[in-house]
C-alpha cells in the first residue's frame, strides 16, 4: 500500500476518465483524533481512503491511499446508492481561464432556469449541474459531520491495516504542523 498526499488521490480521481456519475462516498469524523475519514469508490477504478484535517480555515491537509482495485460483492453494499444516501458530493476542477469560467456560468444558468420551470428531482438537477460544471466525479454520499456512519465503521474494520497506517501518517503530519506553528 502506497501512502500519498490526499491531493494526489483527488488528482487520480479527477484524471480517472470514467463515468463521473459512478462515484460513491462515505465519510465522517476520525475514530481517534482530529480530522475526517472518507472513502471514495467507483466500480471501474476501485476504492480510495482519505484522512484529512483542517490545517487552518483556508487549508486542508491529509493523506490517502488506494485500498482496492475493484469493488467486489463484499464492498459494494458498504457504499451508498441513490436510494440509501443522505446526500450527494461532487469534485470540481477550477476553470482553466476566464473564457472557460464564463462558459460554465452560462451552462449553469441554463440548467438552473430549466429546472426552475419544469418538474424535476434533486438527483436530476444535481446531475445536470455537475455536467454543466464538467465535474469529473460525483454521486451519492453518506456523511456525518458529528459522528461516523455505520458504513464508515465497517470500511475501517475491513481495511484495518490501511486505517492504522494512514492514522499514523496523519497524526505525524498534524504533529509536524503543530510543532512548526509554535516555533
Amino acid at each position: 500500500m502506497r501512502i500519498r498526499d490526499w491531493d494526489d488521490i483527488l488528482a487520480e480521481v479527477v484524471e480517472s476518465d470514467v463515468d463521473p456519475a459512478g462515484w460513491r462516498a462515505v465519510g465522517g469524523d476520525r475514530q481517534r483524533g482530529l480530522g475526517e475519514d472518507m472513502y471514495l469508490a467507483h466500480p471501474a477504478v476501485g476504492a480510495f481512503q482519505l484522512k484529512t484535517y483542517a490545517k487552518n480555515p483556508y487549508q486542508v491537509d491529509g493523506v490517502g491511499s488506494q485500498i482496492a482495485r475493484r469493488i467486489d460483492d463484499e464492498l459494494d453494499p458498504l457504499f451508498p446508492t441513490d436510494d440509501n444516501s443522505n446526500g450527494m458530493f461532487g469534485v470540481q476542477q477550477p476553470a482553466e481561464d476566464e473564457g472557460d469560467a464564463e462558459s460554465r456560468v452560462k451552462r449553469l444558468q441554463t440548467v438552473v432556469e430549466t429546472h426552475a420551470e419544469a418538474p424535476t428531482t434533486p438527483r436530476a438537477m444535481l446531475e445536470d449541474v455537475m455536467d454543466a460544471l464538467e465535474s469529473p466525479a460525483y454521486g451519492p454520499m453518506e456523511f456525518d459531520h458529528h459522528d461516523r456512519p455505520e458504513q464508515l465503521e465497517q470500511l475501517s474494520t475491513t481495511f484495518d491495516e490501511a486505517e492504522e497506517l494512514l492514522d499514523k501518517e496523519l497524526d505525524d503530519l498534524i504533529e509536524e504542523d503543530v510543532e512548526r506553528g509554535f516555533y
